[in-house]
Formats: structure tokens, sequence, C-alpha cells
């Protein structure tokens, strides 16, 4: 009798363990990358109460640049990513500076950071949701998520703890 009592709690015990687990989020999935590929693009920035719109291009591994169109605070400024140098230019007026001067929560940084480190894999492996695949890691500046088409090419950059948010708005070329 004492067996069959402890084989039922047993099997109950084991039931309700199962019946407690937590459900897997999404599925994981893979697609060709395209991340590294050359692009001109419309994108809107959202750093905590800041909203931006500009221009970005991506034209070769580590190059990038970027020109702001709104707000009329940041209008016409200009920053080009290159060889560990950030070179900054408005209104005639340039200076550089080496990317390391940089904090290590400047958006562009690990915007740049996390494409170039993504983009050296073969394939894309992340969680597909709504038909976009969702490329999660950390950075020195916080958790991020890269959100890529299905063709693999870069469609937004978040980092909810910098409360920092890339959208691709339109894509000129690339």
């Amino acid at each position: 009798m004492k067996r069959l009592v402890t084989f039922a709690v047993f099997f109950m015990f084991t039931f309700c363990l199962a019946a407690c687990s937590v459900p897997v989020k999404g599925s994981t999935s893979t697609r060709e990358n395209n991340l590294g590929c050359a692009f001109e693009s419309d994108v809107s920035f959202v750093l905590d109460k800041l909203n931006a719109q500009a221009k970005m291009k991506h034209t070769d591994e580590g190059v990038w640049s970027i020109e702001f169109d709104s707000p009329n605070t940041l209008s016409g400024i200009r920053l080009e990513f290159a060889d560990d140098t950030v070179n900054a230019s408005y209104k005639g007026l340039e200076f550089s500076v080496p990317q390391s001067a940089l904090p290590v929560k400047a958006m562009m940084l690990n915007l740049i950071e996390a494409v170039e480190e993504n983009s050296k894999s073969e394939q894309l492996s992340g969680e597909e949701k709504d038909g976009m695949l969702l490329i999660s890691g950390t950075l020195e500046g916080g958790d991020y998520t890269i959100t890529a088409d299905t063709d693999g090419k870069l469609r937004s950059f978040e980092m909810p703890n910098n409360k920092l948010s890339i959208t691709i708005d339109t894509e000129v070329s690339g």
C-alpha cells in the first residue's frame, strides 16, 4: 500500500511540475544575413524624450554617416564614423574625436557595434515575431534588440534600458 501511495504522490508531483512549466517565447529562427550590406535610409530616433529624424548611410564595414533633419536643435549636424574616428560637421565647422572618447551609451556607437558584430555571422538567428527576426544581445552600454526583415536587412535597433529606439523608415538604396 505504501508503494502505491508513494507512486501516486510521485505521479501527482511530476504532473504539477510539468503543468507549471513556462512556455517557450516565440520560435527561434534563422535567415540570410544582410546586416552588413550598404544602404541609405531615412531613420527615426527616440532617445528618452528626444525625437529626431535623419538620413543614415552605411557604405562599408565600420563606415557610417548620419545627418539630422529634425528637431531644429540638431538639424544640419552631420556625423561620420570611420577608422575609429568620429567626424562632426555643422555649417562649415568641423572637428574629429576618437570613437573611444564618446560615452558608452552613445546611440550611434551602440547601433554600429551591434550591427557590425552581428553582420559577421553567415546566418542571423533570433526570435521570429510578426515576420521579423528579433536578435538580442548585450553591449557595454546595455542590452539591445536588432530587428531584421525577411531579407535579413536592418529595420530597427532598441536599447530599452537606455530608452533608445532607432527605426529604419524607408530604404533609399542598398
